[in-house]
């Protein structure tokens, strides 16, 4: 079953799409008689319902994406908003493990748990795309999703603040895929695709895709005037094949299955990169409490996200005195560290007496550069090489923290 959306990508600005829908419905008893209209229309504006009780008197309350009169709720309690299920649930879970944060979930039929780490914080268990939502009605705070549901979901409202833009899983870019064979079999780009004469009002070229955002404005900005988009609940890379449509738009990882259904990605053709993001409600932002618990979960992924690519390095060398062997170590283009190597001297014992023979040199090495990292070390006559993974790499202050204050105060 599948459900289209027509879009007509022009120079000029096409009309919101909206989709209205009016229920009404009453019932009589010894109780008043309540009547409801619901009139919901999907766009950039908030939505917006109107209900009216009648009895001896009638009054209306408006209500504002969940909130009357478009005032948020004060609440005391903080909101965490995580997604519920699949891959990028449990490596979520995985991550505020690793950084200490452990989840407790009292009932595993339950959307609702806590952090004893952090007092006062909920966390609700929700759809990637209702955490997004929810941070704009303001009945979340904080949330974890993919950078790809932030655009696709806030549509670029402003409410919406990234807090940490690279947590390191969940890596995926959303791309427009074509056949190999046929019409597209010469196609090797965006442009080129936008210069094929075939695509007119009458036979526009056919989109399946999930994104109805993010699609008709990456189309329009690639110059692809003619284009309609449909949305299916099965996979995607079997539309063209079976004549539903005649391109893709979806999330690719390493993008095997679009070769074995015989699809390709093309040139200009990838609309964003994603990965898991921590986002914010720059609204919640205002709240001290909301702010004091952002900076330290902040705090806690940066620390342990950073030391995930560095090594604890830790020799022997000989020298008369710490200055020379800092000297033999900085000469070296990868012993310098974080901002430096640490040198304390080593005493040994000879003819029962303290001697000062070496030195012990404690160095941060970059995982990729760990086995060219030893091996200068020991041209430089180190021995005794000891390697530790890192967990923490605390700072001063956390530099996204310092970014994400400069952009609450612009």
């Amino acid at each position: 079953m599948s459900t289209s959306l027509r879009v007509q990508c022009s120079s000029s600005p096409s009309p919101a799409l909206s989709f209205l829908s009016s229920a009404s419905s009453s019932f009589h008893s010894s109780s008043p008689k309540f009547s409801i209209f619901s009139t919901v229309c999907v766009s950039v504006k908030p939505v917006v319902s109107t209900i009216t009780c009648s009895s001896v008197q009638q009054s209306q309350v408006s209500v504002v994406n969940g909130r009357i009169d478009g005032q948020v709720v004060e609440r005391s309690e903080i909101r965490l908003g995580l997604p519920s299920k699949g891959r990028m649930a449990d490596d979520t879970l995985d991550l505020l493990k690793d950084c200490q944060l452990f989840v407790k979930k009292i009932n595993p039929r339950q959307y609702v748990a806590e952090i004893p780490q952090l007092s006062n914080l909920q966390v609700w268990f929700q759809r990637p795309k209702d955490i997004v939502r929810q941070l704009l009605t303001g009945d979340l705070d904080l949330g974890i999703v993919g950078f790809d549901t932030v655009n696709e979901y806030g549509k670029g409202d402003e409410d919406l603040i990234i807090v940490h833009d690279a947590l390191e899983y969940g890596d995926c870019h959303l791309s427009l895929a074509i056949p190999q064979y046929g019409d597209f079999e010469n196609i090797n780009s965006i442009r080129e695709l936008a210069q094929m004469p075939q695509w007119t009002e009458e036979k526009p070229l056919r989109v399946a895709t999930g994104f109805t955002y993010l699609g008709p404005k990456f189309m329009k900005e690639n110059g692809l005037k003619h284009v309609t988009f449909s949305t299916f609940d099965g996979a995607l890379e079997a539309q063209p094949a079976m004549g539903s449509a005649d391109a893709i738009l979806d999330l690719v990882s390493s993008g095997t299955t679009l070769k074995e259904n015989n699809l390709k990605e093309i040139e200009g053709g990838v609309v964003l990169e994603s990965q898991a993001v921590l986002v914010a409600s720059r609204r919640s932002l205002n709240r001290k409490a909301v702010r004091v618990t952002t900076r330290e979960i902040l705090e806690r992924l940066e620390a342990h996200l950073r030391a995930g690519g560095q090594f604890t390095v830790t020799a022997n060398m000989r020298g008369f005195s710490a200055e020379e062997v800092a000297e033999k170590v900085l000469r070296q283009p990868l012993l310098s560290g974080l901002q430096g190597p640490t040198v304390s001297p080593v005493f040994c014992k000879r003819d029962g007496k303290a001697v000062l023979d070496y030195h012990v040199i404690v160095i941060c090495v970059p995982k990729k550069a760990l086995y060219d990292s030893v091996r200068q070390l020991r041209e430089i006559g180190a021995s005794g090489v000891l390697v530790s993974p890192l967990t923490y790499i605390f700072d001063e202050e956390p530099p996204r923290w310092l970014q994400l204050v400069s952009k609450l105060e612009n």
